[in-house]
C-alpha cells in the first residue's frame, strides 16, 4: 500500500511541475501537502480519454479533468496529427464560449498550433459554437476547435474537434488523434509562442450573419413575438442581431439569464430540457404574452421551443425536440425544399414518413451530429435532444441561432393566417399518425451502474414491453446494414420503439421512446394522445424493470 502511495504522489508532483497554470497548481499542491490519496486517485487513475465528442470533464488538477496540461496535450495531439494529415502550414481556427478558462484553453491551442508550424485564428470574444463552425469552411482551414462544455454544469469545460469539411471527427480520426495526445510525454517538447497567432475582427461573424439571411424565404412574414433565453450562455447578442437583420420584432430577454455567466446562477443545469431551467423564461411569457418562446443552450447550437398552452400549469408548454424537428421538416417541405433529410436513429421515425411524402431521401444515422452532417446532399437534419440543422451549406453542424430564426418565420407565417404552431402538429398527427416520443434518462455517479444496465439487457432481453410483442431485438455493437457498430440496443414493436443507449456526454443510460398511434383508428386527437400516453408510460415501467434502473 505504501508503495502505491508512494507511486501516486510521485506522479503528482511530476504533475505539478509542469502545470502551467497557476490555479491548478495551486490546487494540486494543497492535495500533495495533505496526502489526500483519495483525491490525487480520483485524479491520477487515468487520463480523460479523447474520442468523437473530443473531451468534456471536471475542471481541476490532473489528467482525469480539464485543464490547460490536458488541452495542451490536446492540441498538440491534433497539431501532430494534421502535420501527418500533410497540412503542415493549413490553418485551424478556434472559438470559445464564456465557460471557466475557456479563453485559457483557446489561447494555448493557438499557441500550440503556431508552435507546429500551423496557422492558428482565434475568434474575436465568445460566440456561438455554430459561428466556429461556419468559420471553418469559410476561412478554408484545415481544422477547428471549439472550447465549450455545452449544457454541462458549471464545474465542466470541453474541447470540441472539426476537421476541414467542417464537422465534428468520427472514427478513425478520434482514434489518430488520441495516438499523437498519448505520444506527448512531457509538456516541456510542445513548443508554445508567446505570439504568432491572428485575433479575428467582427468579419466572420458578419459573414456568419449574411448567411442566417438566407435561412429565410424573401418576402416571408415576420410578425411573431418571442421570449428569448440565452440560459447565461454566448448567445444573445448573435441572436439579436440576427432577428433584426431579419426584421422579427426584438426578442423579449429574460434578463436574469442573458449575459453570459460562468456560474450559471438560476438553474442547477443549463440546458432547457432539464426540469426548471425554463422557469423564468415561462414567467416573462405571462409578463408579455409572446407568440412564442425560444431559448438556446450556453453555446447556443441547440434550440428550445415553448408555446401557449392553456392546459400547462405554467400556460407554456415545452416542445420536444421531435416536434420541433417535425414542425421545421413541414416548414421546410412547404417551401419546396429539395434534397436530404437525415436524422439520428434515436430520433422520432415521423421525418422519415414526411420526407416520403414530398419524395424526399431520408436517411438515419448513428447519434450526434458529427453523423447528420456527414450524409450525402442534406438539405436538413435534426437529432431530437434539441438539435437542428437548416442550412448545412453554411453550418455543418447543429445551429440553434438559424434554427430560431427558422421556427420563428413558421410561427408568423401561421399567425397570419389566425393558426398556430400546435394546429400544425395537429395536422401533422392526422395526416402521418400521432407519433409520440418519449425518455428513460438515469443519471449515475457509478458508470458501472449503466454498464450494468446494458449486460442485462443483452442477456436477458425482453419479450414484451407495454404488452407489445417485441418483433425484432438488434445489438447495435454488432453495427446494421446502413450503421456502424456502436453501444446501443434497438427494440421494434408492433406500433413502438424503443432504444437504449449511454449518454457519450453525461454519465447518463439514455432511453428513446416512441409509440406511432393512428388517430382515424382512435377516433380523434384527444383518444390518440391518451392512448399515446398510456403505451409511454407503460414502456417507461416495463423498461425500468427490464433494465434493473
Amino acid at each position: 500500500m505504501q508503495d502505491v502511495q508512494d507511486d501516486l504522489l510521485a506522479r503528482a508532483k511530476a504533475w505539478l511541475a509542469e502545470d502551467p497554470d497557476a490555479d491548478t497548481r495551486a490546487e494540486l499542491a494543497r492535495l500533495i501537502d495533505a496526502e489526500d490519496h483519495a483525491e490525487l486517485t480520483a485524479r491520477f487513475s487515468g487520463t480523460l480519454q479523447f474520442g468523437t465528442a473530443g473531451l468534456r470533464g471536471e475542471l481541476g488538477a490532473g489528467p482525469m479533468r480539464m485543464n490547460r496540461s490536458v488541452v495542451i496535450r490536446a492540441a498538440a495531439g491534433l497539431a501532430a496529427y494534421l502535420k501527418k494529415q500533410g497540412r503542415h502550414d493549413g490553418l485551424v481556427v478556434i472559438g470559445y464560449d464564456a465557460r471557466h478558462k475557456s479563453a485559457d484553453f483557446a489561447r494555448d491551442t493557438a499557441a500550440v498550433m503556431t508552435g507546429a508550424g500551423l496557422r492558428a485564428a482565434v475568434l474575436p470574444r465568445p460566440l456561438p459554437t455554430p459561428v466556429l463552425a461556419f468559420a471553418i469552411r469559410h476561412l478554408g482551414a484545415v481544422a477547428g476547435v471549439e472550447v465549450t462544455a455545452s449544457h454541462n454544469p458549471p464545474r465542466d469545460n470541453g474541447y470540441k474537434v472539426y476537421l476541414g469539411d467542417g464537422s465534428q471527427i468520427v472514427p478513425p480520426a478520434d482514434a489518430d488523434i488520441a495516438a499523437e495526445i498519448d505520444a506527448v510525454r512531457t509538456l516541456h517538447d510542445v513548443p508554445r509562442p508567446d505570439t504568432g497567432w491572428q485575433t479575428l475582427d467582427d468579419a466572420v461573424l458578419d459573414a456568419y450573419l449574411t448567411r442566417t439571411d438566407a435561412v429565410l424565404a424573401p418576402g416571408s412574414p415576420r410578425t411573431a413575438r418571442t421570449v428569448y433565453t440565452a440560459m447565461h450562455g454566448v448567445g444573445k447578442d448573435t441572436l439579436l442581431t440576427a432577428f433584426a437583420r431579419a426584421g422579427f420584432p426584438r426578442p423579449t430577454l429574460v434578463t436574469e439569464q442573458a449575459d453570459p455567466d460562468p456560474d450559471f446562477p438560476t438553474v442547477a443545469f443549463p440546458n432547457p430540457e432539464e426540469p426548471g431551467a425554463m422557469d423564468l423564461a415561462f414567467a416573462k411569457a405571462r409578463e408579455t404574452a409572446p407568440d412564442l418562446i425560444i431559448a438556446n443552450d450556453p453555446d447556443a447550437d441547440r434550440l428550445a421551443v415553448a408555446v401557449p398552452d392553456a392546459a400547462e400549469a405554467t400556460g407554456w408548454r415545452m416542445l420536444r425536440g421531435d416536434e420541433v424537428g417535425a414542425l421545421l421538416a413541414t416548414h421546410l417541405v412547404t417551401r419546396g425544399a429539395h434534397g436530404t433529410f437525415a436524422e439520428s436513429i434515436v430520433s422520432s421515425s415521423l421525418l422519415a414518413r414526411i420526407a416520403a411524402k414530398a419524395n424526399l431521401t431520408h436517411v438515419e444515422t448513428l447519434t450526434g451530429f458529427k453523423w447528420i452532417a456527414r450524409v450525402e446532399n442534406i438539405r436538413y437534419g435534426y437529432e431530437e435532444a434539441l438539435g437542428y440543422c437548416v442550412d448545412p451549406e453554411g453550418v455543418r453542424d447543429k445551429d440553434g441561432i438559424t434554427a430560431a430564426l427558422l421556427i420563428t418565420e413558421l410561427a408568423s407565417t401561421l399567425k397570419q393566417a389566425d393558426r398556430t404552431l400546435l394546429d400544425l402538429l395537429d395536422d401533422i398527427a392526422v395526416e402521418h399518425g400521432l407519433h409520440a416520443t418519449d425518455q428513460l434518462s438515469v443519471r449515475v455517479e457509478d458508470l458501472s451502474l449503466i454498464a450494468a444496465a446494458m449486460n442485462r439487457l443483452r442477456e436477458q432481453p425482453p419479450a414484451t414491453l407495454a404488452g407489445l410483442p417485441v418483433t425484432t431485438a438488434e445489438d447495435l455493437t454488432r453495427g446494421t446494414d446502413t450503421l456502424p457498430p456502436t453501444d446501443g440496443l434497438r427494440y421494434t414493436l408492433d406500433g413502438a420503439r424503443v432504444i437504449v443507449r449511454p449518454s457519450g456526454t453525461e454519465p447518463k443510460l439514455k432511453c428513446y421512446l416512441e409509440v406511432v398511434v393512428p388517430v382515424a383508428e382512435h377516433a380523434g386527437l384527444p383518444a390518440a394522445r391518451a392512448k399515446a400516453a398510456d403505451l409511454l408510460t407503460a414502456l417507461k415501467r416495463d423498461l425500468s424493470t427490464a433494465a434493473g434502473i
